[in-house]
């Protein structure tokens, strides 16, 4: 009998749940309540479109990862890149060894000129024997194999450790033959330093990146494992300083695409830095007077990247770039639940922006392309 009870009870209670659960989406419904993540109003607001499926000019995205580039059909890849006016793609995730080897022997069986791949390393060999010769000569040997630029990933300086668990910083004087060596080389390093700020703050409703740290939560920066952002980006600033012949491109806008003056006061003091608008353009096309009076301030020291890789989102940075129109759609929802707006910006930006200090930077680009 006891038994019986136990499972009549059990069932009761469930039922009941059911029966509140029930309830409370019928208030929903009559309260109109809606999650943000369902809302998907349609603008009705009347005002001129302009929407762009291939740049103004040739274009160098120097911000973008193909993972499978040793067995990637490239072929098919360019005839994407030609329809958006792409003429050089920087692969970011050309790693070393045989995968490079590999990659690299794709690309040179039929678009030797298309393609610049980017070698990575592991900075968490720093204690063990042979260090830094072995990443020295990782770099050295991805330079030879025709790798041009060295990518630094985001681990670095938030999960990478050394040897007796302690977080290895940005500016760790451990790492310096490796910054001197792709000066050395005339390569140079696109670095990717901490998360945007919101990450490291509260998940409430006054945090604008909150629907991404609902979607993405591993992109949370507690604190009890973090230190501060203002922290991580001091220690990459300071690393920028203490190398000032090693030319970096900061991606992301170096996480200062909200606070523009702070990013070119930095720029200012640092001739060796560049940036990069790769996963960001968000930022841009929600301050069009600001921003478009800072990329012609700053039109010398900022290169076109995209990051994650598909066709159709380049067409909403070609609207920002090239039109003033207003009001329009980012393509990600989490990264921008707010409108777009052309920086319209004039063609002698747009020309630099898209090829011209690319040229400067990253070497053995095929000038012709760009004709």
């Amino acid at each position: 009998m006891r038994v019986l009870r136990l499972v009549f009870y059990g069932f009761g209670l469930f039922v009941f749940l059911g029966l509140v659960y029930y309830i409370i989406g019928l208030i929903q419904y009559r309260l109109n309540v809606m999650d943000v993540e369902e809302y998907e109003p349609v603008s009705t607001l009347v005002v001129p479109e302009n929407p762009i499926t291939r740049a103004k000019y040739p274009f160098v995205d120097v911000h973008n990862h193909q993972w499978v580039m040793p067995i990637q059909d490239l072929d098919n890849l360019v005839d994407e890149m030609e329809e958006l006016n792409m003429a050089v793609m920087v692969n970011l995730s050309g790693f070393r060894g045989k995968v490079l080897e590999w990659s690299l022997d794709n690309v040179n069986e039929k678009q030797t000129n298309r393609f610049k791949l980017f070698v990575n390393i592991n900075f968490e060999l720093v204690d063990d024997e042979g260090w830094p010769e072995i990443v020295l000569d990782q770099i050295q040997t991805g330079y030879d194999q025709g790798a041009r630029g060295l990518k630094i990933y985001k681990e670095f300086g938030l999960d990478d450790l050394d040897n007796d668990g302690n977080r290895l910083k940005v500016n760790d004087s451990r790492f310096d033959p490796v910054w001197e060596k792709c000066a050395q080389l005339g390569i140079p390093i696109l670095i990717h330093t901490g998360d945007p700020s919101s990450f490291w703050e509260l998940k409430d409703k006054y945090n604008e990146r909150w629907l991404e740290l609902k979607q993405k939560p591993g992109r949370y920066r507690s604190p009890d494992k973090y230190p501060p952002f203002e922290e991580i980006m001091a220690e990459q600033h300071d690393l920028f300083y203490k190398h000032p012949n090693t030319t970096f491109i900061n991606a992301h806008l170096g996480w200062y695409g909200n606070d523009l003056g702070k990013l070119g006061a930095l720029l200012d003091t640092l001739p060796n830095v560049y940036t990069e608008i790769g996963a960001v353009l968000a930022e841009l096309g929600r301050q069009p007077r600001t921003a478009r009076q800072w990329m012609i301030d700053y039109q010398d020291r900022v290169l076109f990247g995209k990051d994650t890789y598909k066709k159709e989102e380049y067409y909403i940075y070609f609207r920002v770039l090239e039109t003033a129109d207003e009001y329009f759609d980012y393509y990600r929802k989490r990264h921008a639940h707010w409108k777009m707006y052309g920086l319209d910006l004039p063609d002698s930006v747009l020309q630099k922006l898209y090829y011209k200090n690319a040229l400067k930077v990253i070497p053995d680009l095929d000038e012709r392309l760009f004709e």
